[in-house]
């Protein structure tokens, strides 16, 4: 067990920076994706807010 340890430490360099590209891209897609679905969900959730606005109503009524 011990020697296949090392062995795979050996093959298996550790770098401590990781994927740095593939990084961005995931932070990219991930933007790309809030805001896609923002550009969907924007008018339901405006009217939705709006709704719950109006049934609360004024408190002095």
């Amino acid at each position: 067990m011990r020697l296949m340890l090392a062995w795979l430490r050996q093959r298996m360099p550790y770098d401590d920076r990781g994927d740095v590209p593939g990084w961005v891209l995931v932070t990219l897609m991930t933007a790309g994706i809030v805001m896609a679905l923002w550009i969907v969900a924007e008018p339901k959730l405006s009217s939705l807010l709006s709704n719950a606005l109006n049934i609360s109503g004024d408190p002095s009524k």
